[in-house]
């Protein structure tokens, strides 16, 4: 016990770090259920992709040779997050006209979409390993490839033996600030109301003059946006990246959508903080070995004992 109050704080800040990542994540998983009632498992290497975005910004239309400070830093991220977003939210566009409208528009059934998904999330990684990482990078397609440090990692204030350092705030901060955006954008815009609309019942909605494939690609964008951003914090944070690393934290993702109560913008901000927190936590008890072991734990218990999540209110049932 001890040993738990005195690592408490510095994991909470960890926990608070990486579930704000999870809960970007989690908002492509969100959306897409929400409207298509499908689960995109493709959108892990929407993440992946936003990852080496980042990896050629850095290396390719810009030279890093030291971290940022002030203005600059600003200018780099901002730089990195319209990069990763607009590569990731064309990625997430173009997946689902290749792999889940043909699909649709035959009135295939949600177990096609789903097998789909699964073989273009293995296609994607496959494609970054033997094509894009030799050929555009000229780095070999699958070993890990390092990141140029962009943030110096000081300690802007400290929490008992915790140091919060430079980093775990823009991230956090990012992250909330996207998150709100988004819920904003669904609840008090057209656009939002047609999503809104088209998750309740799609025949009304394209009765009442709603362009479904509209919805559905500007839902893909969205969703695949806030993959983009979530890529940009990640690496800042571990400065490396891989062609299958959008593959447990895809997985960890999708727990914390389902954790939060899949459908549901806010909840997915909820299951990821909550994910971040306990498979921090739970690493205390068990050792840093176990972290995935713990977010898989938790997946299987909600699936269990708590199918819709803790909020439960998905994105058809939000308010008008």
């Amino acid at each position: 016990m001890h040993d738990f109050l005195q690592q408490f704080p510095g994991s909470t800040v960890g926990g608070l770090t990486y579930g704000a990542i999870y809960a970007l994540i989690a908002l492509g998983y969100t959306m897409v259920y929400g409207v298509l009632r499908l689960i995109n498992f493709a959108h892990s290497e929407i993440f992946m992709i936003g990852t080496f975005a980042s990896l050629f910004t850095l290396t390719h239309l810009m030279t890093v040779t030291h971290p940022f400070t002030g203005i600059a830093l600003v200018g780099v991220l901002v730089l990195l997050f319209v990069v990763a977003m607009a590569v990731s939210g064309g990625a997430a566009v173009l997946l689902e006209q290749v792999a889940y409208r043909p699909l649709r528009k035959r009135g295939a059934s949600r177990l096609a979409a789903l097998i789909s998904a699964i073989g273009a999330s293995f296609f994607l990684q496959e494609f970054f390993a033997l094509v894009v990482l030799p050929k555009v990078f000229n780095l070999p397609g699958r070993n890990q490839t390092p990141l140029p440090r962009i943030v110096q990692r000081e300690t802007i204030f400290s929490i008992g033996p915790a140091d919060v350092r430079l980093d775990h705030i823009i991230i956090i901060v990012a992250a909330v600030i996207m998150m709100v955006a988004l819920d904003q954008l669904v609840n008090r815009t057209k656009l939002g109301r047609g999503i809104r609309a088209t998750a309740q019942d799609p025949e009304t909605a394209v009765l009442m003059g709603v362009n479904i494939d509209t919805i559905v690609r500007m839902t893909f964008l969205l969703g695949g946006a806030m993959a983009g951003v979530a890529a940009v914090l990640f690496t800042m944070e571990v400065e490396n990246t891989q062609f299958n690393i959008g593959f447990i934290l895809g997985i960890k993702a999708f727990t914390a959508a389902v954790l939060g109560g899949i459908g549901n913008l806010r909840g997915a901000l909820v299951g990821g903080v909550l994910l971040g927190l306990i498979e921090n936590w739970g690493a205390i008890f068990f050792g840093s070995d176990w972290k995935d072991v713990i977010a898989f734990v938790v997946l299987v218990i909600v699936l269990m004992f708590r199918p819709t999540g803790l909020l439960g209110e998905s994105l058809q049932q939000a308010r008008a």
